[in-house]
């Protein structure tokens, strides 16, 4: 994290000190899991930190992160931590016997090494990944939607929760969301970078959620990188909301309905990798052995820290920091974990 990317909201003081964060902390995730659960008929799994390198199975995320490997001696075989579950979901639910409209839930820890470290993030993530069934009939823009609401109202409820435990923290999020399409933003608000799209929008609406990400827009560009072989990029979006504390669009979650045969051939072509076709997982894949899923993530960090109105996700999480970021942190009164 360079000290150019920090950024120290004037006249910042946290309203929970540091053990009062912590029993928050526990608060907002014991609530807010057992709501997803709920609202999104979940069942919780456990899931693995490290997958066969060669399998597939890992998360490619842009195509350009590198996953932390390592070999292990008794197997003789190198595996790597997980980027996330995008994948590996999705092959839990055919060998549970999940049905349609039901579903999985996890904890996810992962290390994602090259990581830009700022204010929202960290080499450390931790996030609740779900997916569940649905079936060629749901797999649909409305089914999408549906899914973001009922998130955002479980999210509403822990928010609520927080409060009552904590009068002292004001409710912040806006629970209605407007829907725009990446291409609805990019017209919207020519002339900015996606970052600044995201911005205006959140700022503007509140609550956002950004689909169809993934694809070239009209301007030749996608609004951000999907790997091509977990998300439909027509399917796809970001749940964002404004957030005063640091007066800016913070992405509370990534989530799609998932690709199928024929958006698989598609996007692997259009990312230039179809050989990835001949990876196990893809080869279940395009022979119609895996089950329609939709799915996503939601940082659990990064919800702790915008409910509790951190201005950094290190003060509700331990990890790593450059030295001069964290002297300029505590000198702004922030206190990083």
């Amino acid at each position: 994290m360079s000290q150019q990317k920090l950024q120290l909201p004037a006249h910042y003081r946290p309203i929970l000190d540091i053990l009062q964060t912590e029993i928050a902390i526990k608060l907002v995730k014991d609530t807010f899991e057992r709501e997803l659960a709920d609202k999104l008929h979940l069942t919780r799994v456990s899931a693995p930190l490290f997958v066969r390198k060669h399998s597939g199975i890992n998360d490619d995320l842009n195509g350009v992160e590198r996953p932390v490997a390592f070999d292990i001696a008794d197997i003789g075989e190198e595996v790597e931590i997980v980027h996330s579950l995008a994948k590996w979901k999705r092959l839990a639910l055919r060998r549970y016997g999940f049905g349609p409209n039901t579903g999985l839930y996890t904890d996810m820890n992962a290390i994602r090494r090259d990581e830009e470290l700022d204010n929202l993030h960290s080499v450390y993530v931790d996030q609740w990944d779900w997916e569940k069934i649905i079936t060629p009939e749901t797999r649909t823009r409305e089914t999408l939607c549906h899914a973001v609401r009922r998130i955002m109202r479980a999210l509403k409820e822990t928010e609520e929760a927080l409060h009552r435990a904590n009068p002292e923290i004001e409710p912040i999020i806006q629970e209605k969301v407007t829907f725009l399409t990446a291409q609805e933003l990019l017209d919207r608000y020519p002339g900015l970078s996606p970052r600044e799209r995201e911005n205006a929008a959140a700022k503007e609406f509140g609550t956002v959620f950004v689909m169809g990400i993934g694809g070239a827009l009209s301007d030749g560009k996608p609004h951000d990188g999907r790997a091509p072989d977990y998300d439909d990029w027509a399917l796809n979006g970001d749940i964002l909301i404004w957030y005063p504390v640091l007066e800016r669009a913070v992405e509370l979650s990534s989530m799609g309905i998932r690709v199928n045969e024929e958006s698989l051939r598609r996007q692997l072509a259009l990312a230039g990798c179809p050989e990835r076709a001949e990876l196990p997982y893809h080869k279940m894949l395009l022979n119609g052995e895996l089950p329609l899923t939709m799915g996503g993530g939601i940082g659990q960090s990064r919800l702790c820290m915008v409910l509790l109105h951190k201005a950094h996700i290190g003060e509700v999480q331990a990890s790593i920091w450059d030295e001069a970021s964290a002297a300029a942190c505590a000198d702004d009164g922030i206190i990083l974990l």
